[in-house]
């Protein structure tokens, strides 16, 4: 089962719809997120296989169950949070979220990559859309705990970290965690967004481990 946290933002359904418009059978639900409890979620039958945490208005503070539901799933199921799903991803783990300078929404931008989990068969750069007033400030990415998979580089000179993955330590993978933990602060469900199917599709595709690095697909 794909779980999907509204965080009470209209960028939901258009996740919803993407999500409709892959060519697989998904088992998809949707729980706002203040609907279930943290305890609620994670005893639920079936349990959920993989976890996405939406788009919202706010910042991760208001953002329900979404923090502590990275704190408990972390690591156990893949969870691909998008842009204030990813600032929640960074606040559950101690990163520093803050206020971007000017805002940036409904912009298309280039996104820099690695080339492998969910960018995996996606060119680099490639054009995503940007809807957001907070970043995590790269200052405070530890990168012995997180890896910098995706960026942006702003008109001024400053680079802006577009995706994080945890870096699961040794004994954490030893203890049966290093599910993917990955956060985008683009909008992969957005029409401004031409191959953010591919991204989704190749999160679908990841399955508990350590190693974040689905079987490339054909170029979609």
């Amino acid at each position: 089962m794909l779980l999907l946290i509204d965080n009470y933002d209209s960028f939901t359904f258009n996740l919803v719809q993407r999500l409709g418009e892959l060519d697989r059978a998904l088992d998809l639900r949707v729980v706002r997120n203040d609907e279930l409890t943290v305890d609620q979620i994670a005893a639920l039958a079936p349990p959920p296989t993989h976890l996405i945490i939406s788009p919202g208005p706010c910042g991760p503070r208001e953002a329900g169950v979404s923090v502590e539901l990275v704190r408990r799933l972390g690591g156990r199921v893949p969870i691909l949070g998008v842009c204030l799903g990813h600032q929640c991803i960074a606040d559950a783990h101690g990163l520093v979220v803050r206020r971007h300078t000017p805002p940036v929404h409904g912009k298309p931008a280039l996104i820099h990559h690695v080339g492998r989990g969910i960018f995996a068969s996606l060119p680099s750069p490639f054009e995503a859309a940007r809807y957001h007033s907070l970043i995590v400030d790269p200052d405070s990415i530890d990168t012995a705990g997180w890896r910098v998979s995706a960026w942006t580089d702003e008109p001024d000179g400053q680079r802006i970290v577009m995706a994080l993955e945890r870096r699961w330590p040794p004994d954490q993978t030893a203890a049966g965690l290093g599910a993917p933990l990955i956060g985008v602060q683009f909008h992969p469900e957005s029409y401004l967004t031409p191959r953010g199917h591919t991204l989704l599709e190749n999160f679908l595709d990841l399955r508990p481990s350590a190693e974040i690095a689905p079987s490339a697909r054909a170029a979609r």
